[in-house]
């Protein structure tokens, strides 16, 4: 097994390592800390950004990685050989993957699909078994088909062990051993405000209780996207209310900022301040802007998680020119204009149904069209659904019912595929289609039990 180093360097100052771990932050060997001076609205108070791209695999998620497998070998839970596997948006799995190639374990992850590209191949690459599932961009807990749930099942086999970052003490313990004292230190305990965004909350709750055992008046803000966001890594504030380290009563301030606001601040510290952060840490550095005011002596920390250079796919849709402006515009309208069409046939009475409603239909031998991924079906789906995924459907038309007055339920995750794919069926003359409000999701929370 390889464990951390308790030595940064074989001669100090010289940024020799024994091992690429040994570059693992610590109050000797922090990240850096660098003051923004263009695109802050202050007059008095000063905002440092504190750089967790500077962590050898490349976000602030190295620490808890590292704290989770290091936190597992001493309890003896993981062995040589040890297949792991971890749910994660991401950064997690990125920084799981390099540690499990220096100890030699194998690591499975899955995700959710919507995590950008780039992410999910630098998985790939790094090593890692990427399953790849639909869900939030966050993983969602609770989800029974989300990539939680699948790694618990994965788990369950003798083989396998998994550290849990959402769970795992060891995620906010790393904040509060390296974090915390880094930005005090880095402060000269001058910090009066601390701010990070919030995804499973292992930063800003490690990393705020050191410092507010340090000095009770720092204050601890926790930023949050809106609901329906497209920033990875974190998590709306209705997807909090399930995280076990979401700790409000020990924030602050909480701050909800837009989708837009936050890819808006991404371009300006990349172009103004020549900061390659990514979305997550403009919306973190948002956050702090709209709650903090402008007072002498006041001195901002705010975590940027990581770059920039892993959102290329998400930057194209939010910032003008970026991989083209004419394509970046019309796929930027086309999403736009689908977004809209489904938000106004979700109550159509002609497209949609609720639950109550659908369990009548299915009870009267109406024909079920699961159209989420195989994985997802096989997971659990309701009772004598046909499964084909949307995209495969205009190759298995010859599938479906003869009679095309048949009654058709449609259903995916959440009810969003499935309105596509009622629309297609009308298209094919099937009047009696419907989409499942809700999806599986409101299913199963209404009780009526799948298979």
């Amino acid at each position: 097994m390889v464990l951390q180093s308790d030595h940064t360097s074989l001669l100090s100052g010289t940024r020799v390592y024994e091992s690429i771990l040994d570059l693992l932050p610590s109050v000797e060997n922090p990240t850096p800390l660098v003051k923004l001076n263009r695109v802050t609205p202050y007059e008095h108070t000063e905002v440092y950004a504190k750089l967790e791209w500077y962590n050898p695999f490349g976000s602030v998620k190295d620490r808890v990685a590292a704290s989770m497998v290091r936190d597992a070998q001493i309890q003896g839970t993981v062995s040589d050989r040890q297949r792991l596997v971890e749910p994660t948006s991401g950064n997690t799995g990125l920084g799981l993957a390099m540690i499990s190639n220096a100890n030699r374990y194998r690591l499975t992850t899955p995700l959710s699909n919507a995590i950008p590209e780039e992410k999910r191949n630098l998985l790939r690459f790094f090593g890692a078994d990427v399953e790849e599932l639909e869900d939030d961009l966050c993983p969602a807990p609770g989800a029974p088909e989300g990539a939680i749930a699948r790694a618990g099942e994965i788990a369950a086999r003798p083989e396998f062990h998994m550290l849990n970052q959402y769970a795992n003490e060891a995620n906010p313990e790393a904040h509060y051993r390296t974090t915390g004292p880094e930005v005090w230190r880095q402060t000269g305990g001058q910090v009066t405000h601390f701010v990070a965004g919030l995804g499973t909350c292992g930063t800003i709750t490690g990393t705020g209780r050191y410092l507010k055992e340090q000095d009770e008046a720092v204050s601890v803000i926790g930023v949050h996207p809106s609901e329906g966001h497209d920033i990875p890594g974190v998590r709306s504030i209705r997807q909090l209310q399930h995280t076990r380290f979401f700790e409000p009563g020990s924030y602050d301030a909480l701050v909800e900022v837009e989708n837009e606001a936050a890819y808006r601040l991404c371009a300006r510290l990349n172009r103004e301040e020549s900061i390659p952060a990514g979305p997550s840490s403009a919306m973190a550095l948002a956050g702090a802007f709209l709650t903090i005011p402008d007072r002498p002596g006041s001195k901002v920390v705010v975590i940027l998680p990581d770059s920039s250079l892993k959102y290329s796919s998400s930057m194209k849709r939010h910032i003008a020119g970026v991989g083209g402006a004419e394509i970046s515009r019309l796929k930027s309208r086309r999403e736009e204009f689908l977004d809209v069409m489904v938000e106004n046939t979700r109550a159509n009475p002609d497209l949609t149904i609720d639950i109550d409603d659908a369990k009548e239909w299915l009870d009267g031998g109406a024909f079920v069209l699961d159209v989420r991924s195989r994985d997802n079906y096989a997971t659990a789906h309701l009772p004598g659904a046909w499964n084909t995924p949307l995209l495969d459907l205009p190759e298995r038309i010859g599938e479906l019912p003869e009679d095309k007055n048949t009654r058709v339920l449609t259903i995916c995750q959440r009810g969003n595929l499935s309105l596509s794919a009622v629309l297609f069926l009308k298209s094919l003359g099937y009047q009696n289609a419907r989409s499942v409000n809700g999806g599986t999701d409101a299913w199963i929370d209404d009780g009526r039990g799948t298979i």
